[in-house]
């Protein structure tokens, strides 16, 4: 199975290539704990989907550390690559969005089942395991599935966050996605901005992380969507995107695929604002003095 991980933004919030800043003593990053995870839970092969002009540094870290223990393939998401007949508008610098860089890694993904994950998000081990797991138990091409995170377990006090809030039926089975781009600690609980006023929205809410279990059969619908994504005029032309969620939802609302839900009780560590490192790299600390990793996680 193969583990794809998005590591193409520059994080404008946190002021620099979040995805490679050491959290360890040993000088990991979020994102070989992540790998070291999938590998333990099974997968065999990780796609990282990055700027072209960030390749030799990427490899010469990350790359040169997981090579040896998975089989490592790169995926650039390049802002002209588009469906045939259109052009990127005049002044357009930021990438077109999650939905675009997976279609960016299509052929590098093959005809694996996959998932997809952030690379500046601490997952946990239980999330791959569950990934794993749901593909051992569904055969069927358009199962797909999505690991869904308690909302109060991945606020940070630093500012606001974007979360897909999830709406699941009594088999726990997804029914609507909704995206919140502006999201904040609440008391006990969160609100999120819409409009001009804040809402108020329980602690307790499952959403989700980026975290998906999918087939190929995405990629024809994700084709489609972004040829009609760029075919619509509205919205700001320059900075408008494309989110995977929002691709999987439609594609689900119209039948052609379910989505599993399996709720994790895990903490949520990423760095969003530089102001949340401190507490991340305290947190994941703490998991190696407490034995879930060792130190020096790629060390002999």
């Amino acid at each position: 199975m193969t583990l794809v991980i998005l590591a193409a933004g520059m994080g404008s919030r946190y002021g620099g290539l979040k995805q490679l800043d050491p959290i360890t003593k040993a000088g990991e990053f979020i994102i070989d704990f992540s790998v070291y995870d999938a590998i333990r839970a099974g997968f065999d092969k990780v796609v990282f989907i990055i700027k072209k002009e960030n390749y030799e540094l990427f490899r010469e870290t990350v790359g040169s550390r997981v090579e040896p223990y998975i089989k490592t393939e790169y995926a650039f998401q390049q802002i002209d690559n588009i469906p045939e007949g259109f052009s990127v508008p005049e002044g357009r610098i930021k990438p077109w969005g999650t939905a675009h860089a997976l279609l960016c890694a299509k052929d590098e993904i093959g005809e694996d089942n996959f998932a997809v994950i952030n690379a500046d998000d601490f997952y946990g081990r239980d999330t791959f395991c569950r990934l794993t797991a749901h593909f051992a138990d569904n055969t069927d091409k358009k199962s797909f599935c999505m690991v869904g995170y308690v909302l109060k377990n991945t606020l940070t006090e630093n500012g606001t966050v974007s979360r897909g809030v999830c709406t699941l039926d009594a088999n726990g089975k997804l029914v609507e996605i909704n995206e919140r781009t502006k999201i904040r600690v609440a008391g006990s609980d969160a609100e999120y901005f819409d409009g001009d006023e804040w809402i108020h929205i329980s602690g307790d809410s499952v959403v989700s992380m980026n975290c998906w279990g999918l087939t190929p059969e995405i990629f024809p619908y994700l084709e489609a969507k972004m040829k009609e994504f760029m075919a619509d005029n509205s919205g700001d032309a320059l900075k408008k995107e494309i989110y995977l969620p929002m691709v999987v939802d439609a594609m689900m609302k119209e039948g052609m695929c379910d989505v599993r839900v399996y709720t994790t009780s895990s903490q949520w560590y990423g760095v969003t604002y530089p102001d949340d490192k401190p507490m991340v790299v305290e947190s994941i600390n703490r998991l190696i003095d407490n034995g879930e990793y060792k130190s020096g996680l790629w060390s002999k």
